[in-house]
């Protein structure tokens, strides 16, 4: 029977991000995305999953806070906007483990 391993992992959509720009380029060559567009998260998720790492799930949310806890705003009058994803990832626990992950979510946040 495999056994899994899990990973939680906040990830910002901005053009602005390590390699975002020129996948973008690249993969939609005629397309101008407007700077938070979920593409972007892309070179990110792809360099995870080279890792061995599978999107089970990704959700946009309203805020991460200092503590990277998530903000809600229970005010139903206007519309939260948010560049921010929530993934949960897993891979099989035979594979080797990533050197420097709390680097790579700082890296992942500070773009």
């Amino acid at each position: 029977m495999d056994k899994w391993e899990y990973l939680t992992q906040f990830i910002w959509a901005d053009i602005e991000n390590k390699g975002a720009r020129e996948y973008i380029q690249k993969t939609w060559p005629n397309w101008q995305p407007q700077r938070f567009s979920p593409q972007t998260t892309i070179p990110e998720l792809n360099k995870l999953g080279e890792e061995g790492w599978e999107l089970i799930h990704m959700e946009p949310v309203p805020e991460v806070g200092d503590n990277h806890d998530v903000g809600f705003d229970h005010r139903n009058n206007f519309t939260t906007w948010s560049n921010v994803y929530f993934c949960v990832f897993k891979r099989c626990k035979s594979q080797p483990h990533s050197e420097g992950f709390l680097w790579h979510i700082i890296q992942v946040k500070s773009g």
